[in-house]
């Protein structure tokens, strides 16, 4: 039985409730795949977790690291006080704060004949 809820509310916009912790990150990461995956624009809604702990951090990590891979935007709204603070405390709470469109880099043929 799930201790989360992931909501598709529409249009890019999710609400994850409930656990986002150890016990469910993993859970979580693999429910949010295929939810996430057809946007270029993600905005996840956490005002609905009630336990969170560094595992939480690391899923919202895992998730900015797809959206700069996949070229994505991804933002958080009401991020959980604890994460805020085990965020600030890694020293990574910028990181949870961009809600910029992560580009990559991506290199240009090269012309030159050889």
């Amino acid at each position: 039985m799930s201790n989360f809820k992931l909501a598709d509310l529409g249009e890019g916009r999710f609400a994850l409730s409930g656990e986002m912790g150890f016990r469910s990150a993993d859970q979580i990461l693999r429910a949010s795949e295929a939810l996430f995956d057809e946007h270029t624009r993600i905005e996840v809604d956490l005002q609905g977790v009630d336990k969170t702990d560094s595992a939480g951090l690391a899923l919202l990590l895992e998730w900015i690291t797809w959206a700069n891979h996949t070229v994505r935007e991804i933002r958080f709204l009401n991020t959980p006080d604890k994460i805020t603070a085990i965020a600030r405390t890694t020293e990574v709470d910028g990181l949870l704060k961009r809600g910029e469109r992560w580009s990559g880099f991506i290199e240009a043929p090269n012309d030159e004949d050889d």
